[in-house]
Parts: structure tokens; sequence; C-alpha cells
């Protein structure tokens, strides 16, 4: 799976509304470069924010590479 994915793969990957990946991003100033986001930054910036994801978010980042 790729590290840059956007809103739309992102949220399928972890169960969320695609809006909510976008407020999130916007919440936790994570950069949306070329329609893409990063996921290790997304996940590891989200949980740092104190905001609860689905253990799938966990299982992503395992699957880098």
């Amino acid at each position: 799976m790729a590290n840059h994915l956007t809103p739309d793969e992102l949220s399928e990957a972890l169960g969320l509304a695609r809006k909510q990946v976008v407020r999130l991003c916007v919440e936790t100033s994570v950069p949306i470069y070329n329609g893409r986001i990063d996921k290790t930054l997304f996940v590891r910036s989200v949980s740092a924010a104190g905001h609860r994801l689905p253990e799938e978010a966990e299982q992503l980042l395992l699957t880098a590479v």
C-alpha cells in the first residue's frame, strides 16, 4: 500500500467518513498535497492530538511497504 493516500482511500482504510478525514487534517495541521495525505503523519498526528482512531489505523501503518 502506498504511503500517500487520497482522502477517499484513507477514509475507506480507516472506516471514517471522508469529511472526518479532511476535518482531522485541518484540526491537526496535516497537509494535503496534490490531493494526497501522508498516512503515517495523519495517524500519528491525530493520535497525538488525543483523537481516537479505529484499530484499523495501527494495522494501516503496519502494512506500509
